[in-house]
């Protein structure tokens, strides 16, 4: 179980009872996902567009990038006329004939629109809001079910140190109602958090989900992005080659800066830890690493050209995406 924040009273004081993160819609939990919750998501997700969105910058150094849409498959060939592009050549066919030929291509009438769902023991934790993890669910559910009512697939990978779901792409309402499933019954949600095999578990998510993600596919990769080694970096840009990627980098404020100066108790519910952020040289350290974190996740957009979309455990998920996927609030 992660751990909460409050500020240490006086002796003379009763401490209230454990922390509970602020969340501003009080009908929903902030430490665990529903099924009705997810579902209910269906109608703000009419507010997004994954078909003409264009991922724009939120702060300096990020990556701006229209979705490339839909893929392209091959439709016939024909011989070859000035003008067309070299590079689509059907060699096959030119051979055969002793003719040039080109490839003619049409528009896939289906795109995949998969989602890659860190559910790893640090995403279960937060301050404020709610829980990283949370928020990857309820992000995921909204996106999909905006795919949904596109006509495009949907599939993905909900995944911890321990236990891996995978979806294939399926059709319709039926394939929103499957992934939400696995948002909400993954066992992460119940079992101990465990400090072993994070960096090894996001290299065999991103090896699965290398398996199930066509060219042309649109991939969401929803985590904190902690524990993400060299190899995993290399995964994600050979999806990058023939895929729209996009990190979704959930964050809670006290990991990008300590608390004001003071001795505060952390607890899990069943023990507690002291912190003491009194020093000045600790908070800017503290914060100095959260801040190499983002420019390293920065950079490896920058290098493999994938889109970088941060979003805070308080922050309003649908304006965030809103504003990410260069829509206003309200936009269709």
């Amino acid at each position: 179980m992660p751990f909460g924040l409050k500020k240490s009273k006086p002796a003379s004081q009763t401490p209230s009872s454990g922390p509970r993160p602020e969340h501003a819609n009080t009908t929903t939990s902030p430490v665990r996902v529903s099924k009705t919750d997810l579902i209910a998501l269906n109608r703000q997700a009419e507010q997004l567009s994954l078909k003409t969105a264009r991922i724009r910058s939120q702060q300096g150094g990020q990556y701006l990038s229209p979705f490339k849409g839909r893929g392209m498959e091959f439709d016939e060939a024909r011989p070859y006329q000035s003008g067309d592009d070299v590079r689509t050549l059907d060699w096959r066919v030119t051979a055969r004939t002793g003719k040039p030929h080109t490839k003619l291509f049409r528009e896939e009438r289906e795109r995949s629109v998969l989602f890659w769902v860190d559910y790893r023991a640090p995403m279960f934790f937060a301050t404020r809001g709610c829980f990283k993890s949370v928020m990857a669910a309820r992000a995921a559910a909204l996106l999909s079910w905006n795919a949904v009512q596109h006509g495009d697939q949907l599939g993905g990978l909900v995944f911890s140190e321990t236990h891996h779901q995978e979806m294939r792409p399926q059709r319709g309402k039926k394939g929103a109602l499957h992934f939400i499933q696995h948002l909400v019954d993954h066992p992460a949600w119940t079992e101990k958090t465990s400090n072993n095999n994070r960096e090894e578990a996001a290299r065999q998510a991103l090896i699965r989900l290398r398996r199930v993600a066509h060219p042309g596919s649109l991939i969401f990769l929803i985590s904190d992005f902690r524990a993400m080694g060299e190899v995993a970096e290399q995964h994600l840009g050979q999806l990058a080659r023939h895929n729209d990627v996009v990190l979704v980098f959930i964050y809670d404020a006290f990991e990008k800066a300590l608390p004001p100066a003071g001795l505060y108790r952390i607890s899990n519910g069943t023990r507690e830890i002291s912190l003491d952020t009194t020093s000045k040289a600790l908070c800017e350290d503290y914060q100095y690493k959260f801040q190499q974190r983002a420019e390293r996740l920065k950079d490896l957009c920058r290098r493999y050209r994938l889109s970088y979309l941060p979003c805070a455990t308080s922050d309003d998920l649908l304006l965030t995406l809103q504003r990410g996927l260069g829509l206003k609030r309200g936009s269709r």
